[in-house]
């Protein structure tokens, strides 16, 4: 069984944001939202991740994080990515000739 860890990164009325930490390496992203009577969930894992990971991520995600909202839901639904992060932009790398707009 595989130790993952979640540090929240953004937290709003209807959504949460966490990176997933498999001991000091990141190794995937879950965004969740909550609606009245279902649970939206992007995960983004690494590609290195084995389908039982992916599963093992994906429980914990259910029982630690969605149930501890005390949403009575109907559905929970999980959009699972698997690949490699290329890049992590912000509004500095956009901005024209380096200077904030």
């Amino acid at each position: 069984m595989a130790d993952f860890t979640f540090e929240r990164e953004v937290r709003t009325p209807h959504s949460e944001a966490y990176n997933i930490v498999e001991f000091d390496r990141t190794v995937g992203r879950v965004d969740i939202h909550y609606t009245a009577e279902m649970v939206h969930v992007s995960l983004a894992v690494d590609e290195s991740l084995t389908q039982q990971a992916i599963q093992e991520i994906m429980d914990a995600v259910d029982e630690d994080i969605a149930d501890a909202v005390g949403i009575i839901r109907n559905n929970f639904v999980v959009h699972v990515f698997q690949g490699r992060e290329t890049a992590v932009y912000s509004d500095n790398e956009f901005s024209d000739n380096g200077h904030d707009r």
